[in-house]
């Protein structure tokens, strides 16, 4: 068998495990907006579910990956840490469909952010005045690559990770391949690209992390990927402002990729059993510019 079937073939029986506007609004009125940005940070403090920070478990390894996009599905400024889901300030929710039966989020209409680019802006005139404490970010769909051992090599693999409660895929590319779903699929639904060859796959439930500071005031339903971050100091909007504010999410990538490390090399080596065991964010930080 040649090298090339022999990776096709094994990757294909990989148990990977994943993790984990209204229509896209513009800001086109005059005026001053409020500004969200994307940030994919590899040093940014590694958190659990709970907000708190946690190392690799014993027996695993890590990496952070190499992210190309992401993009969310709602938007929410929360005024404390007792303000339940959907009671703050609702800035924006993705625009859902039902041709997949169950309401989903419409991927076909996502909006792809990479590092350092706009995913949503609003007039600052059309959001509530008032302090907010914390930011609340639904994720939906992740787009990097990864490093993994297979026959002696070193390889690099695309992944697309779907972390939305539900999503309606019609046809979507992972780095170079496409693949057409025309259906739903519930949060954990991954596909793998390799050199030779393309697999995909569903996680189990609960498999992504969703780190929430304030779970014990204000927790978010399972399934979910409402990311939840504080502000460093409250944000304030008076509705009298002059010129735009800018906030960036900075998503911790820290070795946000996690799987088992059976032959404790620190490697991802698939073809061996490895299965990983997340591929959620590991936490949320507003940055207001």
């Amino acid at each position: 068998m040649s090298k090339n079937l022999l990776l096709s073939g094994c990757l294909a029986a990989l148990a990977l495990c994943s993790a984990c506007s209204k229509k896209e609004q513009s800001a086109g009125a005059e005026g001053p907006k409020l500004v969200f940005k994307y940030k994919f940070d590899p040093n940014q403090e590694r958190l659990g579910n709970l907000g708190q920070p946690v190392s690799v478990p014993a027996g695993n390894a890590a990496q952070s990956p190499a992210f190309r996009a992401m993009s969310s599905h709602y938007l929410e400024l929360a005024p404390t840490a007792f303000t339940a889901l959907g009671k703050g300030a609702v800035l924006y929710r993705h625009q859902e469909t039902n041709k997949g039966g169950e309401m989903a989020i419409d991927f076909a209409s996502a909006k792809l952010a990479a590092d350092g680019e706009v995913f949503f802006e609003v007039p600052l005139k059309d959001v509530p005045a008032g302090e907010y404490e914390y930011l609340r970010v639904s994720l939906a769909y992740q787009n990097y690559d990864i490093r993994f051992s297979a026959l002696g090599q070193e390889w690099t693999g695309s992944v697309a990770s779907f972390i939305g409660f539900n999503s309606y895929i019609g046809t979507y590319k992972i780095k170079d391949s496409s693949l057409t779903l025309n259906a739903n699929r519930k949060q954990g639904y991954w596909a793998l690209e390799t050199k030779y060859s393309v697999v995909s796959g569903q996680a189990p439930a609960g498999a992504t992390t969703v780190p929430n500071p304030i779970a014990g005031t204000s927790p978010v339903p399972a399934g979910s990927c409402v990311v939840t971050g504080p502000f460093s100091s409250a944000l304030q909007i008076t509705g009298q402002e002059k010129q735009d504010i800018v906030i960036t999410v900075s998503l911790s990538v820290n070795k946000s990729f996690e799987w088992k490390d059976m032959n404790s090399n620190g490697k991802y080596d698939p073809l061996e059993g490895e299965a990983v065991v997340d591929m959620g964010v590991r936490g949320l930080k507003p940055l207001v510019n």
